[in-house]
């Protein structure tokens, strides 16, 4: 499985901005995967850092709002099986969310928690575009800050 893994990453870097588009719709979605890999490798092999930063940002938006509106939908049981989500998770993040609107949308690049967010705005019919306002703004500044202290980190060790 990692090898699969490494050589999707690879094919995914060599696509370059699109590549990076893909890798960071499919982290932000339902499937676990590391689009801030294809994103270091493609600003360290001299791709333009403001656009693969707003590549990955469109790419997990987008990503992100496929889980509202899957929430959206209302079908519990697709929440279960599909994202593996639990219903009560669901439930518990619609109770904290209540009276705190879309903008709480911000906070879905968090680990973990970032779906439930989505899948809970969606079920609570939150305002779209406010939503997909919130949540774009939240992965951009992730996106910046990542690039930002990943480059820092790696220039500590190499330069």
């Amino acid at each position: 499985m990692d090898a699969f893994v490494n050589e999707l990453i690879q094919l995914l870097i060599d696509w370059g901005y699109c590549g990076l588009f893909l890798s960071a719709l499919i982290a932000g979605s339902i499937l676990p995967f590391s689009s801030e890999l294809v994103l270091l490798a493609l600003v360290k092999a001299g791709l333009n850092p403001v656009f693969c930063v707003l590549a990955a940002t469109m790419g997990n938006a987008i990503g992100g709002m496929t889980c509202y509106f899957i929430g959206h939908l209302g079908k519990t049981d697709w929440v279960e099986k599909y994202l593996g989500v639990k219903p009560e998770k669901v439930a518990k993040m619609q109770v904290f969310l209540q009276g705190k609107g879309a903008f709480m949308a911000f906070f879905t690049f968090l680990p973990f928690v970032g779906e439930i967010i989505a899948i809970a705005l969606g079920f609570m019919r939150s305002n779209v575009w406010l939503t997909a306002f919130s949540m774009f703004i939240g992965k951009l500044l992730r996106y910046i800050l990542m690039l930002l202290a990943l480059e820092g980190f790696i220039d500590l060790f190499v330069g």
